[in-house]
């Protein structure tokens, strides 16, 4: 219409009227249903909060919140206000073909497999943090997220001591060749435990794909957003990442449910045991309980 009015110098009214189309369609603008105000805005809060979620969690964040809101719809205004996140160059996937990598022994139950490694930052005054990161492979839980500035074999089975209390032991335990995994205080006490270890070859850290799996996006959604200004404030920072990893981020290889849900959705699983005086979130009805014996 406008290209009309422009080419043969003619008005609007005129114009509408040689065309057939309505001046009231003509004049419409369109404006967005106060649904989609209220909807963008709590996606912009969800994205402020976790800058490194793409459209697809933020709209699992806001279906587990109560909104009747379908995936399209949220690409559409996400899209519409023209966010994006910066993708990551595509790696060439390995596999590998060690008899202890994740192709030959796959988790198949809980407390099947379990996995651990260490991340490495810096707190603001350039002195190191050193993470170590315990995983269940198949429930993809994490079960411990320690932070020291130095963490030898002996924090290693401190650590692990703890947990076999707490969740019971696994059957293997999969990790690379670091000094403090492969060291006699840490081997000697895992075969006095009964648990095998899993050592993937050298220099092929794909073969321990879950470890690496939740190492990037611990380092992506969580180490490269926060600045550390002293080890307390990493340690209360990271045990809070911990719990919201289990309780609240929803996971796509678990059909988007959070680890949590889907270690309560086994049904083939026997009552984990407890540690007197224990303090533990429930996952499914978020309260907090006291075990006394």
């Amino acid at each position: 219409m406008r290209h009309v009015q422009r080419t043969l110098d003619v008005s609007e009214r005129r114009a509408c009227h040689v065309l057939g189309q309505p001046r009231s369609t003509q004049r419409y603008e369109a404006t967005r249903p106060d649904l989609d105000v209220l909807l963008v805005k709590r996606m912009r809060e969800l994205r402020r909060k976790r800058p490194r979620y793409g459209y697809r969690r933020i709209w699992q964040g806001l279906v587990r919140e109560g909104w009747r809101v379908n995936l399209k719809r949220v690409h559409r205004l996400w899209k519409a206000e023209g966010w994006q996140i910066r993708k990551k160059a595509k790696k060439k996937r390995r596999l590998g073909s060690s008899e202890n990598g994740i192709t030959q022994h796959r988790p198949e139950r809980r407390n099947h497999v379990w996995s651990y490694d260490f991340v490495f930052d810096r707190t603001e005054d350039g002195r190191q943090l050193k993470f170590l990161s315990i995983l269940d492979e198949y429930t993809r839980e994490n079960l411990a997220l320690e932070v020291d500035r130095s963490i030898t074999g002996e924090d290693v089975v401190d650590t692990l001591e703890y947990l076999f209390q707490v969740h019971g032991e696994p059957e293997f335990i999969r990790s690379d060749n670091g000094p403090e995994f492969v060291s006699e205080v840490v081997r000697k006490w895992l075969k006095d435990s009964g648990v095998r270890t899993l050592f993937i070859e050298p220099g092929s850290p794909w073969e321990n794909a879950y470890s690496e799996s939740f190492n990037s996006r611990l380092r992506d959604e969580f180490l490269n957003q926060e600045l550390f200004t002293c080890l307390t404030e990493a340690r209360v920072l990271a045990e809070r990442h911990r719990v919201y990893h289990n309780l609240d981020r929803p996971h796509s290889s678990l059909d988007y449910q959070t680890p949590a849900e889907f270690a309560a959705s086994l049904t083939d699983q026997v009552p984990l045991p407890c540690v007197a005086g224990e303090v533990l979130d429930s996952p499914e009805e978020g309260e907090t309980v006291l075990i006394l014996s």
